[in-house]
């Protein structure tokens, strides 16, 4: 190719790929089509050519195809996401927000606690970052502002906190990311549980004490919108427990062993339907619309596993991969300057890119240098779900003020939405030194619970 090297051409696949992706093109096909293209010169045998067709490209992309519809760990996928599309379109997040509001009404920013508890719950429901931000986005975000909170600290309670669900098991990203680096999702799930709490904790403190120090950003609510207790009992137990149960079934059957992914999942799904006819909010129009959210949802997410699985193996072939291999391996760096580089690189990837880019794309490019390194995955795998928080949160992209700005695009400026995000982001990178630093946040409890890997 114009008197190009292999890895030359694999440098210019990844850098078209990038320009593609930043105008707007879809990624599953814009990687699936990058695959098919540059495959097929990478594969191209003129002796071997009977017709346009004889090429090998084109049973790669039949057995990616294959490998993606066989794949038992993701057939968690649309399972989870049914469920947190039911619980979403049932309404019963607004039953449990009502609650928590109600128990937490002594806490300063108790509205914006409230927010994150219900965020971080949810999360447990759903991964899905565009569901928990616009959905609390038409729930929360007015109710605070009705109460007198100040709109940018507002609008990053509702970004920071739906951003959660990429995090929280049982997480997509983390369902992903175990079959992009071959990892139990089991092992992923419960690595993630403390980091998940701590960062959820991190932004409920931060709440807490912005709201002591400046009162006028979230005034405490008056005593004639505080029920009795015994009300506040009744309505906790009603629209929190079900919920709580139903989540630490799912939870505690993945990581206790007891089910698979998959299997926890279809019982979550069921769960959720139960509960729908519970309250009473299963509605024919609401569960056609949790099975359609789900089939759009899961075909992009398989989709996206051809294109990239297509993607990486032409990279791989050309060489692409080896090349940033030995720039890493030249550089001579100990494996903590290794892992600030790789966080640094995730970190401003996320200022243009998505989360599922930097995943399938940049991501694999690191996996293979971590036993050269020394570095356990699954700790790796945590940072990397850290950092991915701030894809969400850093300008120009930040997708969860964009859904919060959807949803109240007139009362909002997006200058202001990204203004309150600010200090979550120094809070991720918080929450990221904390655990680098104590690195049994995320290895105690796969350890505990599974023993060594």
């Amino acid at each position: 190719m114009f008197g190009w090297t292999d890895p030359q051409v694999a440098l210019f696949m990844m850098g078209i790929f990038l320009i593609l992706v930043l105008l707007g093109f879809p990624i599953a096909f814009t990687l699936l089509a990058m695959g098919v293209g540059f495959g097929y010169y990478a594969y191209y045998d003129a002796t071997k050519l009977v017709s346009i067709f004889d090429n090998r490209i084109f049973d790669l992309v039949v057995q990616n195809t294959y490998s993606v519809m066989d794949n038992n760990v993701l057939t968690a996928v649309p399972l989870f996401l049914f469920m947190g599309y039911l619980v979403e379109r049932a309404g019963i997040v607004a039953k449990l927000f009502f609650a928590i509001r109600l128990a937490s009404h002594r806490l300063p920013a108790s509205m914006a606690v409230a927010a994150l508890v219900t965020c971080a719950i949810f999360s447990t429901a759903t991964g899905i970052i565009g569901a928990v931000v616009t959905l609390m986005g038409l729930l929360a975000w007015p109710a605070m502002i009705k109460a007198g909170y100040d709109k940018k600290f507002a609008s990053g309670i509702i970004c920071a906190g739906g951003c959660l669900g990429i995090l929280i098991p049982p997480s997509i990203m983390l369902i992903v990311y175990a079959v992009i680096a071959q990892l139990s999702p089991l092992r992923l799930f419960a690595a993630a549980m403390l980091p998940g709490l701590l960062l959820a904790g991190l932004y409920i403190a931060y709440a807490i004490i912005f709201a002591m120090i400046k009162p006028e950003i979230a005034p405490k609510p008056h005593a004639s919108e505080i029920p009795p207790r015994l009300v506040i009992f009744k309505e906790v137990m009603y629209s929190f427990v079900p919920l709580f149960i139903l989540i630490m079934l799912v939870l505690g059957s993945i990581l206790g062993g007891f089910a698979t992914p998959a299997e926890a999942a279809g019982v979550g799904a069921f769960g959720a339907l139960i509960m729908a006819w519970f309250y009473k909010t299963l509605k024919w129009q609401s569960f056609k619309e949790s099975v359609f959210l789900t089939a759009k949802t899961s075909a992009m997410i398989m989709w996206l596993f051809v294109g990239s699985w297509t993607f990486a193996s032409v990279f791989s072939l050309l060489g692409g991969h080896h090349v940033f291999e030995q720039f890493f391996l030249g550089l001579d760096l100990e494996p903590w300057q290794f892992l600030v580089i790789t966080q640094i690189i995730i970190f401003l990837l996320g200022w243009p890119l998505e989360w599922t880019e930097i995943l399938i794309i940049f991501v694999p490019i690191f996996l293979p240098l971590l036993e050269k390194f020394g570095i356990n995955p699954y700790f790796f795998a945590m940072l990397i779900a850290l950092n991915l928080q701030t894809s969400f949160l850093t300008p120009p992209m930040a997708m969860s003020a964009y859904y919060l700005k959807g949803v109240q695009s007139r009362n909002v400026e997006l200058m202001d939405i990204f203004r309150g995000i600010m200090p979550f982001l120094a809070i991720v990178v918080l929450a990221m030194v904390i655990m680098y630093n104590y690195p049994g946040l995320a290895l105690w409890l796969p350890e505990a619970l599974f023993g060594p890997a």
